[in-house]
């Protein structure tokens, strides 16, 4: 088994109130291949420039990453973000965005990541997720993520695509704004009418919520004293949840598989926020992340000892 992601390679310059870095490894198919390696094989998809060399290769490749299908484009120049975040981590200003070769980006799929078990369309145009979707027909389990910018310039494509996948991952702002529902438990059920049967709402340092047919479930963001840089945090969550359902076999995924994949997701995604980029992920090994899912079991259990109420 193994999972493809397309998306995102891209270099970021981030300032956050502990720091900063002005050129840094990232974009959504990087976070998310990083976390996802822990699980299964990971094919990435995306394109860069001249100026992506071998020590960006060597992070990927390090973790076993397949990286025959990133597009170099010569003459290129790979996709840059810079972005400020505020003492308030949950809100930040892009300060320039330069598209590059993302601009021109039309996904080239080998033999290998067509054939991949589980699919993750990371937040590229609605089109380009669609037709990446088409080439993967054998893909038991496919995610999708979006952003605000599609919501607005292409919502019936963006709602089109979502009705081909099986599990659809927004900010629970995003959910509202794409369904227009004021409440988004409201949004996710419309969500789950449309076609997936599994809708995520990533509510950032309060964790995330998941909807199925099955019932609800949600997770706090894992406690941490210091929290660096929440840049990626999104799609390293995706790269652990998309991770875990590829480590399991089909006929067992059902809501208790999809709890545990949401622990494994929690997880990722709290060690990506300690350093800046992909810092902390990159040196991450198998018994840090054994032990933060075991220590978020234990501060989210209770036992229930009933007692009688007051009348």
């Amino acid at each position: 088994m193994s999972v493809t992601v397309v998306g995102s390679i891209a270099f970021d310059a981030v300032t956050t109130p502990l720091g900063s870095r002005e050129r840094m490894l990232g974009g959504s198919a990087v976070h998310f291949s990083l976390a996802a390696s822990f699980f299964d094989a990971v094919h990435v998809v995306g394109p860069v420039g001249d100026d992506f060399g071998a020590a960006e290769y060597a992070v990927l490749r390090a973790r076993g990453v397949n990286t025959e299908d990133i597009e170099h484009v010569p003459g290129g120049r790979t996709f840059f973000w810079r972005g400020e975040y505020g003492w308030d981590l949950n809100e930040r200003e892009t300060l320039d965005t330069q598209l590059n070769v993302f601009a021109d980006f039309e996904p080239k799929l080998s033999e290998a990541s067509r054939a991949a078990d589980v699919l993750f369309l990371a937040n590229i145009q609605p089109d380009l997720q669609r037709q990446v979707r088409a080439q993967c027909a054998a893909a038991r389990f496919v995610a999708l993520d979006s952003m605000d910018l599609w919501i607005e310039t292409a919502r019936d494509s963006l709602i089109e695509t979502i009705a081909q996948v099986d599990c659809l991952l927004l900010n629970d702002s995003e959910l509202r704004q794409l369904t227009r529902e004021p409440s988004f438990v409201r949004a996710a059920r419309t969500v789950l009418d449309w076609g997936p049967r599994v809708i995520i709402a990533k509510q950032g340092e309060y964790g995330a919520a998941m909807f199925t047919a099955e019932g609800f479930f949600a997770l706090p963001a894992f406690p941490l004293h210091t929290v660096v840089d929440p840049t990626g945090a999104g799609d390293s969550f995706a790269g652990g949840f998309m991770g875990y359902v590829a480590a399991n076999p089909d006929n067992e995924l059902d809501h208790e598989v999809l709890r545990r994949a949401m622990a494994y997701g929690t997880a990722l995604a709290s060690f990506n926020v300690e350093e800046f980029g992909v810092e902390r992920v990159a040196r991450l090994t198998n018994q840090e992340i054994t032990a933060r899912v075991a220590e978020l079991q234990r501060i989210t259990r209770f036992i229930e000892k009933p007692i009688a109420l007051r009348e």
